[in-house]
């Protein structure tokens, strides 16, 4: 099974490089690694492979649906359709030229894009999964887990005491259900943008933004008086300094899920990146030699890439329990005398 995989992983995207980049004899990796990381209107699984996503506009109050392969002719050349435009991943009003108009006012774009698609079929496998998992637990009472049940058990388990009773608390509980699916949602993304053809979902930037804003709020909303005075009274610090204090701290907020974001965002879209690029040493050098050793380091990295599938999930999903604990949690004040406000 690892021998086809690898065969598989290799064919596909070795076929979908030269698909996906050439243009009259010349392969171009830039074009052919934004092609792959970068949402589109299409969903290229392979040469010969392509899924066209339905367009969905909203024109100033009038809704236009057709499917994005109006936007290619024969020769797979893009052409204007309906007076609008396809140009680098956008879509645009079209002039009498057929190039896209500066006008873009009350034009809104609701598509089914590749990562939207990629989206609902990673939201579909998460409650095939869970749902499964959760009849099994109902009709298995008091009896030992078998089969998906027993594999993610374990996981649910680890997830469970050392990650959201480690970081939050008591109060666990109540963050177990976010904690949970941001662990594997992120998870299950990572794995099906390393398959061949997958699409890079979590590589993007508005995705990890929407995460981390998830986190910022529910971390905001769940802080105690506690959380809010260390961040408007710092204790220990002098008044003069709270000009300083408050708006550092305050900015200490944001930063955090920030940091979440970008964290995401740039190791797995660094991961394709490299993959790719090891691909296009074949290509590049056009040498009989270079194959077999890009093959190689690229099948290692796309094996690396696995295991850093789960500890990016693992680490945002940490991260976000210690920020949402360190938001409720009850601090005991240490006066200047050594006494705590809780008597000790």
């Amino acid at each position: 099974m690892k021998k086809l995989f690898v065969l598989l992983f290799s064919f596909l995207t070795i076929s979908t490089c030269v698909n996906a980049s050439s243009e009259g004899g010349e392969f171009k990796p830039g074009d052919m690694i934004m092609h792959h990381i970068a949402d589109d209107y299409t969903w290229h699984f392979a040469d010969g492979m392509v899924l066209y996503l339905p367009v969905i506009l909203v024109d100033n109050g009038q809704v236009n649906v057709f499917s994005s392969s109006n936007f290619y002719n024969e020769h797979h050349e893009l052409v204007p359709y309906k007076g609008y435009v396809l140009e680098h991943g956008h879509i645009y009003r079209a002039n009498a030229e057929g190039e896209p108009s500066e006008d873009h006012a009350g034009l809104l774009d609701f598509s089914i894009t590749k990562n939207v698609a990629s989206l609902f079929l990673s939201v579909a496998l998460l409650l095939i999964v869970f749902f499964t998992i959760a009849g099994r637990y109902k009709n298995n009472k008091g009896k030992a887990p078998r089969g998906i049940q027993s594999f993610f058990e374990p996981i649910i388990v680890f997830v469970r005491d050392e990650i959201a009773k480690a970081n939050i608390g008591p109060k666990y509980e109540r963050y177990m259900p976010y904690l949970l699916t941001i662990f594997f949602f992120i998870w299950f993304n990572n794995l099906l943008g390393l398959m061949p053809g997958g699409a890079n979902l979590t590589g993007n930037i508005a995705v990890t933004f929407v995460l981390a804003v998830m986190t910022l709020l529910i971390t905001v909303f769940s802080g105690n008086k506690s959380y809010w005075g260390h961040i408007f009274a710092t204790p220990g610090v002098p008044k003069w300094l709270a000009p300083i204090m408050i708006p550092v701290e305050l900015i200490g907020i944001f930063t955090k899920p920030f940091s979440l974001m970008v964290r995401l965002f740039a190791n797995i879209t660094a991961g394709h990146i490299i993959i790719l690029s090891l691909f296009s040493l074949i290509f590049i050098f056009k040498s009989v030699a270079v194959g077999p050793l890009s093959v190689a380091f690229a099948t290692f990295m796309n094996f690396l890439e696995l295991f850093v599938a789960l500890l990016q999930a693992y680490i945002f999903t940490l991260l976000s329990a210690m920020y949402i604990g360190g938001a409720v949690e009850e601090h005991d004040h240490v006066d200047d005398m050594g006494h705590g406000d809780g008597g000790h």
